[in-house]
This record gives C-alpha cells, structure tokens and sequence, in this order.
C-alpha cells in the first residue's frame, strides 16, 4: 500500500540571514520549484534566493503537517535555529543529501502566476470529447 509522507521543511538564502518554513508532500519538487523561482520580485522565495535547505521532517498526516508548519511560523528565529541545530548544528545546506546533483536539473516548465485569460468564458467554448 502507498503510505503518502508530508514534509514540513526549512530554506535559507545563501548568507542565511532568512528563514522560510514551508510544508509539501514533495520535498524535491518543491525545492525544485523555489530554486526555479530565484530573482522573481513576486514571490519571498524568489526575492530573496531561497532554496537552500537547513531542516525537515516527515509526517504521516497533512494536518499533522500543516499544524507543525503553523507551529514554527510562530516562532523566533532564535527558537527556529535551536530546532535546525537538533540535526544541522552547522546550518550546513542539505540540498545535496536530498538530490543526487544540485543545482537541479530544470523542469520543463517555470513555476509562475496561474494566467486565466485564456480560459473561456464558458462552457460553449470548451471542445466536446468525441467517442
């Protein structure tokens, strides 16, 4: 049986002087998709390069997940260090024990802003499945 694992992870910028905390049920992708994301003013992460990975967990549940997430957006940094010190005293990046090769390999596409101009305005425009 597939047993699906949520993540509740911690980025920092190369200087670490910023602490992102985010929660994903794919830890590569999502990283992936920050690291993609660099230098877009739009986006925290893009503005300010974060995609080095200092700290993350597993669980089992996404309410557990998002709960824990919620928990350490609260607080401090001084607090948030001491749990990334547990198991990363060095605040070494742990991007490379999570991929075989950093940086990743692009995706395809570059993460952005859903765009819904072309959606059509209603269903009449939508093709209709033949079969």
């Amino acid at each position: 049986m597939f047993r699906k694992t949520f993540y509740v992870y911690i980025l920092t910028n190369e200087l670490r002087t910023v602490l992102y905390t985010g929660v994903t049920n794919d830890l590569r992708q999502r990283i992936t998709e920050h690291y993609q994301n660099r230098g877009q003013q739009k986006s925290f992460c893009g503005r300010y390069n974060v995609y080095w990975l200092l700290y993350f967990e597993e669980h089992k549940y996404i309410n557990n997940a998002i709960a824990r997430e919620n928990e350490i957006k609260g607080w401090n940094r001084e607090k948030k260090l001491k749990l990334i010190a547990e198991i990363n005293p060095n605040l070494l990046f742990l991007n490379e024990e999570v991929f075989d090769k950093w940086p990743p390999e692009e995706l395809p596409f570059r993460c952005k802003e859903p765009s819904y101009r072309n959606f059509p305005k209603d269903n009449s425009q939508i093709p209709r499945a033949s079969g």
